[in-house]
């Protein structure tokens, strides 16, 4: 029997990267899983049924209010409970403050931040209900500690962290957890975009000397999404192999 047997999980921006190695993670656990993203990748959901458990697709703009609790109320009807909330979606548009435009900061905060308060919005009466749930939200090593080039990025998963304590808070008396995962350098498309060198001086920062994977962190939203941490709640837990410690 799976860890996750028996549990619905909804996750955003999981197509791809870290997103879909999280679904598959939990498919093969035995949870029943529900993705979203702007571009349903019909092979991933291939993969994720697979597993022999429920895997339904939802195209939808996470960052979109009435978008995201049209969802959640078709998630409801289709699987009935949802136990596991994932807020994975999320951009960067990378740029120093001097020649950030408007529409860089608007767009990353809308897409990651917003994104979150939106599905947590329309989540939260639903394990309110049922007496319990997990929120995970992924924020960023830079979210904890900044980095040039980024400040709307570090910004918007900061902010994350900030509105996933205040949830812990807000609604533990309900049996509702929240915590964030900080994923260091992974390895992904997003990486993948950047010079050999510097993903390079990336690599040489980290203690452990190499990129993590997103299997290495769906391991960790695993371990948040389960009952092996049912008193772990407004935490932060960072996988970066030491870079941030």
């Amino acid at each position: 029997m799976g860890l996750l047997e028996g549990k619905v999980a909804l996750i955003t921006g999981a197509s791809k990267g870290i997103g879909k190695a999280i679904a598959l993670k939990y498919a093969s656990e035995g949870a029943d899983v529900a993705f979203t993203d702007i571009v349903i990748n019909e092979e991933t959901t291939a993969e994720i049924a697979a597993f022999g458990h429920r895997v339904k697709a939802y195209q939808s703009n996470a960052a979109d209010f009435a978008q995201t609790q049209a969802t959640v109320e078709q998630v409801l009807a289709d699987f009935g409970r949802i136990d596991i909330l994932v807020n994975n979606a999320g951009i960067t548009r990378d740029g120093l403050m001097l020649r950030m435009e408007e529409a860089q900061w608007d767009a990353v905060l809308t897409v990651n931040l917003k994104s979150a308060f939106n599905y947590i919005h329309a989540v939260v009466p639903v394990m309110s209900r049922q007496r319990g749930g997990s929120i995970i939200s992924m924020s960023s090593v830079v979210g904890v500690q900044g980095n040039a080039g980024q400040c709307n990025y570090s910004a918007s998963k900061a902010g994350l962290i900030g509105l996933t304590k205040s949830i812990a808070k807000e609604m533990g008396p309900r049996g509702i957890r929240a915590n964030c995962i900080a994923p260091g350098f992974i390895i992904s498309d997003m990486t993948a975009a950047m010079s050999e060198e510097v993903r390079a001086q990336w690599v040489k920062s980290i203690p452990l000397r190499r990129g993590g994977t997103p299997e290495e962190v769906a391991g960790v939203a695993l371990f948040l999404g389960s009952e092996l941490s049912s008193y772990v709640s407004g935490q932060v837990i960072q996988c970066c192999g030491a870079m941030a410690c």
